[in-house]
């Protein structure tokens, strides 16, 4: 089994998309314009896992100076602001036959690992309930909900600062 992780390509986007279909409930996956608009403005926070060619895992999220993350950010591509403090994590996705192999662990260590190399303050994301745990054993801090009802669902936001 050969395991490759890297930064999203345009040509990714049919596979990106796929899986955040198989991954998701409708209202709250990204569309595959979505996807299209954030891989041009921020493909290098975008982060692939492959499993011997094909994609299993990824994690993705514009980065910004607002320090929380805000409904509108997911749909608004141009809000990403490549100096910006916050890293924003908007989708952590392993299609199902792939989960549970920690795939989307590997992939959350990557993306704190870069924005503390590019000197960020942090990053931001949010989780329903059940995976509040999840996301503490990586370092996050649960705030609460702060007002993210993306998809019809509560959101907590979890931060961690660096």
């Amino acid at each position: 089994m050969t395991i490759e992780i890297r930064s999203a390509l345009p040509s990714d986007l049919d596979a990106i998309a796929a899986a955040e279909a198989e991954s998701f409930p409708a209202a709250e996956a990204a569309t595959r314009e979505s996807f299209e608009s954030r891989l041009a403005a921020y493909g290098n926070h975008f982060w692939l896992l492959f499993v011997d060619g094909e994609l299993a895992s990824f994690v993705d999220g514009l980065v910004t100076n607002d320090p929380d993350l805000k409904d509108e950010m997911y749909e608004d591509a141009s809000m990403h602001d490549e100096s910006g403090a916050w890293q924003m994590i908007f989708g952590v996705v392993t299609r199902p036959r792939f989960r549970k192999q920690g795939y989307a662990g590997e992939l959350l260590k990557r993306m704190i690992e870069e924005a503390k190399k590019e000197g960020r303050k942090g990053l931001v994301l949010t989780c329903k309930d059940p995976l509040v745990h999840y996301y503490a054993k990586f370092g996050f801090v649960n705030e609460g909900f702060l007002g993210s009802t993306h998809g019809g669902v509560t959101w907590n936001q979890m931060r961690i600062t660096f």
